[in-house]
């Protein structure tokens, strides 16, 4: 790193052109994986089970919690079908995934994947994307903790008033609630990615339960008239709704970040990857029909505590409210903790590259954690959270998802035509058609997204110029190499030998 370090100052850059296209190896990536700035290494310490519940904790409530009040009035009762569409666009890409997590096992996800594949300035485009995908869905599903807490609250004859519960744009003036759970999965992150995992893998089994509990119940109230029409806005309004509970899908991605952290990525990455959109594309279907079965589409406009009050109506019952609504923060804890920590290994891998600053790649010798980045990213999303409606935030989120996952498909596309010779534990089933398609229905879903959606987008990747412009170009690592270093960089062998995870 020191060589790199004193190239940046002594070699010239190459053009631009030449730059945007140099591509990382993928055995330099896997050399460097597991330490950040300084050399501090990351503990190896997730097995399959850690990385299943990282990535069903990072998906699993989303969609169904959060944003269900806003997706129904686009579906209509079709809603379950508009989950499966969006459930088949992510497992076409979670295949995907799971191929190039095999192998590339860092944590820059796609983002790193994309530097192997296509090189420095789709890369940063895309770890750009992921900066928003991350940060922006954190945001996006704490927004909604507001509506829970009063829930909860209501059991006890009390309410917080909408101007500290609600964000601005929605009857309030900060969303205290948001902030606060931003606040807490942050300090959890910070004292050790271990405890964290153990924690999230309560939080998700209790998560589990209560959306079973949910569906007994709504089950007891079932009317197949609410499924009549069935398509009321027609296939045009199902289209739109997959496309924003798309975000709802991005768990897996999170489960990606880990493997710097995995005793055997290679192994366990792909397989986290695919049980864990087993379960949540499962249940996100089963809670939709319940739901819908239990009340007429229309009910549904406006309301943010969809399910907690559907059980409300039903049972008449405080304590079951109670228990639900706590539930459903929890739930919306576990979302926020396991993307959050993803959000900081992205950036740790694009710090290492010098894309961003350094202090993103700090990571403490006390409890091998990037400290300084966690409370960096935590802070910002918090503000976020606190201060930004939940619409805006879940369309941007998915604009960012499908444009990352569609790179991820290509990136599988490229690696087989041309390297391959590469050991890869997991393969795409059905290839070419699997990435194929999973591209298609990726910029499919993209376009069916609001015009201010675009705009956003478009806003936010001109700011990402902006700083790749004034800081990645001068300071990327590979771009310091010259062209014969990088030749020899690129000639190496891409298998080292496998990590080991720490005892």
């Amino acid at each position: 790193m020191n060589t790199q370090n004193a190239l940046t100052d002594s070699v010239a850059r190459p053009r631009l052109g030449t730059q945007l296209l140099r591509r990382k190896p993928i055995g330099q990536m896997v050399n460097e994986a597991g330490s950040g700035e300084g050399g501090t290494p990351l503990v190896r310490s997730f097995g399959v089970l850690q990385l299943t519940m990282i990535s069903v904790g990072a998906t699993l409530g989303t969609g169904i919690l959060v944003i269900l009040g806003e997706s129904v009035p686009l579906a209509g009762p079709a809603i379950w079908i508009s989950f499966v569409v969006a459930g088949l666009a992510a497992l076409l890409s979670a295949v995907s995934y799971a191929e190039m997590a095999g192998l590339v096992p860092v944590a820059g996800s796609s983002y790193s994947y994309s530097y192997a594949t296509m090189g420095e300035g789709m890369a940063w485009i895309c770890g750009w994307c992921l900066v928003l995908e991350y940060a922006v869905s954190v945001a996006a599903v704490a927004v909604g903790a507001g509506q829970y807490v009063n829930e909860a609250l209501s059991a006890f004859g009390l309410v917080m008033p909408d101007a500290v519960s609600q964000p601005p744009g929605d009857g309030g003036l900060v969303n205290v609630p948001a902030m606060v759970i931003v606040v807490l999965a942050m300090i959890l992150l910070v004292r050790g990615a271990r405890e964290s995992a153990w924690i999230n893998t309560t939080i998700v089994i209790i998560k589990i339960g209560i959306l079973l509990f949910f569906c007994v119940v709504a089950f007891s109230a079932f009317n197949a008239g609410n499924f009549e029409p069935l398509m009321p806005m027609g296939a045009a309004g199902v289209s739109a709704a997959a496309s924003r509970v798309f975000f709802s899908y991005i768990g897996f991605d999170a489960a990606s970040t880990a493997g710097e952290e995995a005793k055997n990525p290679k192994r366990d990455l792909p397989r986290a990857i695919l049980l864990s959109m087993v379960i949540v594309t499962s249940i996100y279907v089963l809670v939709a029909v319940a739901a819908i079965g239990a009340r007429p589409w229309g009910w549904f406009d406006g309301t943010q505590a969809a399910l907690v009050q559907i059980l409300d109506e039903i049972t008449h019952q405080p304590w079951i409210a109670l228990v639900f609504s706590v539930g459903a923060v929890l739930a919306i804890a576990s979302i926020v903790l396991t993307v959050l920590y993803g959000q900081t290994r992205i950036l740790l891998s694009m710090s290492r590259d010098g894309l961003v600053p350094k202090v993103f790649g700090r990571i403490s010798p006390r409890t091998g954690t990037p400290v300084a980045g966690t409370l960096i990213v935590g802070t910002a999303v918090a503000l976020t959270a606190g201060l930004v409606p939940l619409g805006a935030l879940a369309d941007a989120t998915s604009i960012g998802t499908l444009f990352a996952f569609a790179l991820v498909n290509v990136a599988v596309i490229y690696l087989r035509r041309n390297r391959p010779d590469l050991e890869r534990p997991f393969r795409v089933p059905l290839y070419p058609v699997a990435p194929v398609l999973g591209t298609l229905m990726c910029v499919y879903l993209m376009a069916n997204l609001g015009a201010d959606t675009w705009v956003v987008f478009g806003c936010w990747m001109l700011v990402g110029i902006a700083i790749y412009f004034g800081y990645g170009r001068r300071n990327s690592k590979v771009a310091a190499l010259s062209e014969q270093d990088y030749r020899e960089m690129t000639t190496r062998a891409v298998s080292p030998e496998p990590v080991k995870a720490a005892n």
